[in-house]
């Protein structure tokens, strides 16, 4: 993973985690709803989270894979003819 896309990654826990901690501190309601809100935004930041992930994970898989197949070829080339 990059250093942009960590610094990203991490403005958006930030971001989640002031947004709730603002919410809890100015939203006048009981304890039950309060509980629930908390439930439901962290069930949402996760999923949000593991989407992200799974992504960052697939482009990661496609690089590498790209590049095994860039290094075979150019193995190959490199290789002298009665070797291949």
């Amino acid at each position: 993973m990059s250093s942009s896309n960590g610094k990203v990654l991490f403005g958006f826990v930030f971001g989640a985690a002031v947004g709730v901690a603002a919410g809890l501190l100015f939203a006048p309601t009981s304890g039950k709803e309060t509980r629930k809100m908390l439930q439901d935004k962290g069930k949402e930041y996760s999923d949000d989270l593991g989407k992200q992930f799974n992504e960052k994970f697939d482009e990661l898989k496609s690089y590498i894979k790209t590049k095994t197949e860039d290094a075979k070829q150019a193995m190959k080339k490199a290789m002298p003819e009665e070797e291949k």
